[in-house]
């Protein structure tokens, strides 16, 4: 450990001479103004403030601490007060950024979160700046990694952003957990009860955590258990399990230990240790079984109907699970060399096995009869990394002026087996990155100015193989493959008077293409891995301009972006396998977002936001044999890779000094996308077409604060009982036609002594 520690010190120095920098702007004041709650010192509000200023908002989400007004792009700060207004509606995970972010897909209330895109890329998660997920074999079980309740914070950051490398394709979700704020100790019991009205649906969650604070020390214990009932639908009819892991019919548990303390003269030293271990299993008390989705469907039946779940269990199958645990140790010096020095030091594992299926590409005849051999998907995952920040304000004595740059270390490994025979479905991959970094901005009066760069020197190996049967058992030679890149940002942000500002920006991403899809895919021979060109790594390049009000009562936001790859990667299912696979090709997607929040008194308030998202790929991509190139942007991106158009809003009434409500909808807009193109060169001809239908959802939240003796609280989820079918469930795949939830009521008793 020593020796990578010294060279990230010695590459900070070295880099202090580089200009660099990519930041970006907020869009949902509402968010933001409870924020600073959380942010402690950083960040303050008074209880009789009607308006907060927005430039005392701090955002850590971009490496530095940051005011909101100075970082030129869209931000998305979403509370603890928000945080939990969802949690007494749903303990999915995802549903508060589904919920507060303009352009986060719907919620797949699921283990996985399989079509949750931002601005219809993936992005990079993660929790206190430790990464979760891989992109070397992205299984979509990134989203549910620890108990929402200790998080005291979410901060989004949509769009690429070069400053953090590999993975942040859509933008960054930092979710941060909480501090504690107050001295001496105190512990917060929480209990909770949730039915959908029918047998089986009931659910509980108790938790537990203590804060404690004295002097230079502190500490956050928190503990939570969950057991979830099976799901229902609008209909009273249970919802069938999703072959990627369900929420239903499943545990949860939650470890979280934090503490740390301050030092030197000045307490300008800090060092602080984190521990986090969660786990989300199935219960295996239900199988699947099939819906239709009418004459057409194979077999075809005369009125569709959705999948449902029974009593049973397949034998010899293994529970679903979802396994994070994850350490990490951070020192911080707040007068380094005349500057602030960040470093993080983490170790992250996650183990992922999903539901046994029988699918064609499980098949093997040497194991059984092909058709009768069920196996379960099980993903490995090991990362472990420094990342490394240094921030030096006022440089050369130039007011307003600051650096700030640092080098990041990475190391990524994953595969991808059939756990119930023990076969290889996706070799070991091995990842490693070294990446420096360096941003400058400027604050010039009512301006500022950012700019940066980040260079990515990376490489990919993996080692020879044999495909499955399926796939012609076809050997795989192996190799590696390297990355470099240069990843560029700049902004500008103008501030007019105390109301207005006017933001525009351009920056860079890098990612890879969910590397274990195309190397378990090979069925032809004499393949190598250093010569696949689908491994190639995607660039993104995404402009981004808007403008944000902010008045006496209320605040409003807008933006439009533009996000292009040249060599980029989209989702579609084979109709063979109805397994996804992944297609490189161009990709030009465009947005527009909207927020906005008004209070009309202290007693009532209302929130709103809107996403449209468009997407255009090519029905191919270049030939490797160079005989044509990509086709135009003709093809139009689905529901799996960019969610339909939505509107969402909220109103707020605190009918009592120690009660509120909350009345909240989201809607989901109809979408028919189309489009064809033929090939010249040997005239084939392509076409897409993709219906989805939509939905308006509401929900209810209501508080009443007993004082000493704790908090009470209802959520409904789907007030209306709605029945509906999920919009990524509508497009046909393997198994995937899941009815979303119904009426889902629940009651919370929290005390802290």
């Amino acid at each position: 450990m020593i020796k990578p520690l010294t060279a990230a010190i010695g590459s900070i120095l070295l880099f202090s001479a580089i200009p660099a920098g990519a930041h970006a702007q907020d869009s949902a004041s509402a968010g933001a103004s409870a924020a600073a709650q959380d942010a402690g010192t950083q960040g303050t509000k008074k209880k009789d403030d009607k308006v907060v200023d927005l430039n005392r908002i701090i955002v850590t989400g971009t490496r530095t601490p940051k005011a909101v007004d100075e970082i030129p792009g869209a931000i998305t700060v979403i509370s603890k007060e928000e945080i939990q207004h969802t949690l007494l509606v749903t303990e999915d995970a995802t549903a508060v950024l589904a919920r507060s972010v303009p352009g986060y897909a719907e919620s797949s209330q699921a283990m996985s979160n399989t079509g949750e895109t931002l601005r219809g890329r993936i992005p990079l998660r993660l929790f206190d700046g430790i990464p979760q997920g891989s992109p070397l074999r992205e299984g979509t079980r990134n989203g549910t990694f620890t108990d929402m309740g200790i998080i005291g914070r979410v901060e989004v950051i949509n769009g690429p952003s070069a400053s953090e490398g590999i993975g942040a394709a859509g933008g960054i979700i930092n979710y941060i957990s909480k501090v504690p704020t107050k001295d001496g100790a105190e512990t917060t019991f929480t209990t909770r009860y949730q039915t959908q009205g029918h047998g089986g649906s009931e659910g509980w969650k108790t938790g537990l955590t203590f804060a404690a604070k004295q002097d230079a020390y502190d500490v956050l214990l928190s503990a939570s258990y969950i057991d979830r009932g099976i799901s229902y639908d609008g209909n009273g009819r249970r919802i069938g399990m999703n072959t990627s892991g369900s929420l239903a019919d499943s545990t949860s548990k939650n470890l979280f230990l934090k503490g740390g303390f301050n030092f030197g003269a000045a307490n300008e030293q800090r060092l602080q240790a984190t521990y986090s271990h969660f786990k989300i299993a199935g219960k295996g008390n239900y199988i699947q079984i099939l819906g239709c989705r009418g004459p057409d469907d194979d077999p075809p039946c005369a009125v569709p109907r959705t999948n449902t779940s029974e009593k049973g269990h397949i034998f010899g199958s293994k529970d679903a699970f979802n396994d994070f645990e994850q350490y990490s140790l951070a020192y911080s010096n707040a007068d380094f060399f005349g500057g602030a020095l960040e470093i993080n030091v983490y170790k992250a594992d996650q183990a992922m096995r999903y539901l046994p299926e029988n699918s064609s590409d499980k098949q093997d005849p040497l194991i059984a009869p092909l058709g009768t051999l069920f196996d379960q998907s099980e993903i490995d995952s090991h990362k472990k990394g420094i990342r490394t920040s240094w921030t030096r304000s006022d440089l050369f004595d130039v007011s307003g002026l600051e650096l700030h740059t640092g080098i990041d270390f990475g190391r990524d490994r994953a595969q991808q087996q059939l756990a119930l025979t023990k076969r290889l479905w996706v070799p070991p991959m091995n990842y490693k990155s070294t990446a420096p970094y360096a941003q400058l901005s400027w604050d010039v009066g009512p301006v500022t100015l950012s700019g940066g760069i980040r260079r990515e020197d990376d490489k990919l190996t993996v080692n020879s193989y044999t495909t499955t049967y399926y796939r012609n058992r076809v050997f795989v030679e192996g190799g590696g493959v390297k990355y470099t890149k240069n990843l560029k940002n700049f902004g500008a942000i103008w501030r007019i008077g105390s109301e207005w500002s006017l933001f525009g920006s351009y920056s860079e991403g890098f990612t890879l293409p969910n590397i274990g899809i195309p190397l378990r895919n090979i069925n032809v021979p004499g393949q190598s891995v250093s010569r696949i060109r689908d491994l190639d790594a995607i660039i993104f390049k995404n402009s981004e301009a808007g403008f944000n009000w902010r008045g006496e009562h209320g605040a409003f936001g807008a933006t439009h972006y533009i996000s292009k790859s040249p060599f980029g990667a989209s989702l579609a299912i084979d109709p063979n396998t109805s397994d996804f696979i992944l297609t490189r090709a161009p990709v030009r997607i465009e947005g527009t977002e909207l927020t906005g929040e008004w209070r009309f008194s202290d007693a009532w308030k209302a929130t709103g936001l809107y996403s449209r998202i468009r997407g255009k790929t090519s029905f191919w991509s270049a030939d490797p044999a160079g005989r044509y190139g990509a086709g135009g942007l003709t093809k139009p991106m689905g529901v799996l890779d960019i969610n339909p158009d939505k509107f969402a809003a909220a109103v707020t009434w605190n009918f009592l000094p120690n009660a509120d409500a909350t009345l909240g909808f989201t809607t989901l807009f109809d979408r028919h996308i189309s489009g064809s193109d033929t090939r010249a060169f040997d005239n084939r001809t392509f076409s897409y077409d993709e219906q989805t239908h939509g939905y308006t959802l509401f929900d209810l939240g209501v508080n009443y604060d007993m004082a000493r003796y704790g908090k009470l609280s209802l959520g409904v989820e789907n007030l209306f009982d709605k029945q509906y079918i999920l919009s990524w469930s509508q497009l046909a795949g393997y198994q995937n036609y899941w009815a979303g939830r119904g009426r889902m009521t629940s009651l919370t008793y929290t005390i802290t002594f």
